[in-house]
């Protein structure tokens, strides 16, 4: 198998990133990684063509290591992709719903699944990832033990499913970056494309506010705008950001414009075609 058609992703095999990298890219080989970093370093050292790394959660929110890391990785976002949390509740042949006490999962998992853990009275313990929960059950082989994790864990650890869809909310979705070594932007007349950017803004009064009037009077749709630290210091914040368009719209080049002027540094991380899911579930993106 070659890299060409290689995605890599951050876990275990049957994570849900994994799960997200199947969806997205049938056929494809998956490339588990033990670390967001790991998962970069086989697309810049071409043990793969993408990477395939969440970085929002619609019920836990952003995951900072992803914003951590994408600016100085060197790769360009490529595309993105949606894929809805279904969680199972997973145990070893001859476990039944009475036999199982504990469930073993992510602790995100864990506090997405309440309603089942009280139901059932269980347990929960917390462990490293959701695929990683699968196959310590799969290794226990008691009846007591269960994991909360994806249907691909249990098919890949030999696990049966006691309960489906057992997430407490039914919109729970992770929207994942698929990074590439180099950008592949879309034509500029190309529907739905999303431009994701990082900017820092210059030392001087209201300079956030000023940044982005340009967004609001050239009429350009902000979709995610997520502010963090960088090296540790409280001054030093960097801004990552998601808009509807292509960097070569009128509107979007105007806004990207008035935003450069007041900014010190200010890098496009990737143009590409929006997911079906964002027309789906809040209208098509402009542009």
């Amino acid at each position: 198998m070659t890299s060409s058609k290689t995605i890599a992703f951050q876990g275990l095999p049957g994570a849900y990133s994994d799960l997200a990298c199947r969806d997205a890219y049938p056929g494809w080989a998956t490339l588990p990684c033990p670390s967001f970093e790991a998962a970069m370093d086989a697309v810049r050292g071409g043990q793969a063509a993408l990477a395939m790394l969440p970085c929002e959660n619609s019920l836990a929110g952003r995951v900072p290591d992803i914003h951590r890391l994408l600016p100085d990785s060197g790769l360009s976002v490529v595309g993105e992709h949606f894929e809805r949390v279904e969680h199972c509740l997973l145990a070893p042949r001859g476990a039944t719903l009475s036999t199982i006490k504990r469930a073993r999962s992510h602790p995100v998992a864990l506090g997405q699944v309440r309603g089942i853990l009280r139901e059932l009275r269980l347990q929960p313990v917390i462990e490293a990832d959701t695929a990683g929960a699968a196959h310590l059950v799969a290794g226990l082989g008691g009846v007591e033990d269960a994991a909360i994790a994806s249907a691909l864990a249990a098919e890949i650890y030999g696990l049966e499913i006691l309960r489906r869809n057992v997430e407490d909310a039914a919109h729970n979705t992770t929207r994942f970056y698929v990074c590439a070594p180099e950008p592949r932007v879309p034509p500029p007349d190309a529907p739905g494309c999303v431009t994701t950017f990082v900017f820092r803004v210059r030392n001087i009064p209201a300079a956030l506010y000023k940044a982005l009037g340009g967004f609001a009077t050239n009429g350009v749709n902000m979709t995610k705008l997520e502010s963090y630290m960088l090296d540790g210091e409280f001054t030093a914040t960097q801004f990552l950001a998601d808009v509807d368009g292509h960097p070569e719209h009128p509107p979007v080049a105007r806004a990207l414009e008035e935003l450069g002027y007041f900014s010190r540094e200010l890098r496009v991380l990737g143009t590409y075609p929006a997911h079906p899911y964002r027309a789906e579930h809040h209208g098509a993106p402009g542009g």
